[in-house]
């Protein structure tokens, strides 16, 4: 069975004091959330400070970037090279670095190679506009997303991919759970096509957007979806932790 994953996404939120304030409010309230793993992805500024505030504890760290370079002349970049003594995780190819950013798939795939390259483990990120979703779409973005960002690289159950649609981004209008599904069906069957069906079952397949301690059951009760890649949710210490603990229960009963 696919352990489940809760990711906290931070974006470009909190001060390195708020950062470690909020963490500390995670941790207190953490109890009796067995068998998920929990990883906490904050501003790069605040790595160091939450690194030492995890040690000890089930939480594991992420970044929401990086570069597909070792080390050079790429001012404003972090390289994989700084993030592997710090992370576990790295968020690749999230919707808003492609749009806001211009990152596109053959740059992701970069990343997606040197952070297996470095023992990160990637949370590779794929979705769909609205007007591809309207336009019907879907299918077609999605599997070349996948296939694109998968080009050349090894099979690996370490992978992990969040299908994020693009219209439920922080819009407050998530996709409903048998919709989220049968999109993460369909990137299931794009891996085993891609790679083999037996590491296609392995990885783990988040749903992202718009989740909140609300939804969450929806999701988590769905047979593909194994977790959520959570933004402004968790940004606030007891919706996270209800996230957490719903998943966690939900799956003692699966």
């Amino acid at each position: 069975m696919r352990k489940p994953l809760i990711a906290g996404n931070w974006k470009m939120n909190t001060t390195v004091d708020e950062a470690k304030k909020l963490v500390s409010a995670i941790l207190n309230d953490l109890d009796n959330a067995d068998g998920v793993e929990k990883v906490l992805c904050p501003p790069f500024i605040s790595l160091s400070s939450i690194k030492e505030l995890l040690e000890g504890t089930v939480v594991k760290l992420g970044a929401q970037n990086m570069y597909f370079e070792d080390k050079g002349a790429y001012t404003g970049e972090i390289s994989p090279i700084m993030l592997s003594e710090l992370c576990d995780y790295v968020i690749l190819g999230h919707s808003e670095r492609r749009q806001y950013f211009s990152e596109t798939d053959q740059a992701v795939n970069k990343k997606v190679k040197k952070a297996f390259e470095y023992s990160l483990k990637p949370i590779f990120c794929v979705g769909e506009s609205l007007a591809d979703n309207e336009a019907g779409r879907t299918e077609q973005v999605i599997t070349t997303q996948v296939r694109a960002g998968l080009e050349g690289v090894s099979p690996s159950p370490e992978m992990v991919i969040a299908y994020e649609p693009v219209w439920a981004i922080g819009t407050g209008k998530a996709a409903t759970g048998k919709q989220a599904n049968a999109t993460i069906s369909l990137i299931r069957r794009t891996i085993a096509d891609l790679w083999n069906g037996g590491t296609a079952q392995e990885v783990r397949i988040l749903y992202g957007g718009s989740v909140t301690s609300g939804n969450i059951a929806e999701f988590i009760a769905e047979a593909d979806i194994d977790g959520a890649l959570v933004g402004g949710a968790s940004l606030k210490s007891s919706e996270f932790v209800s996230i957490i603990r719903q998943t966690s229960s939900l799956k003692a009963t699966r």
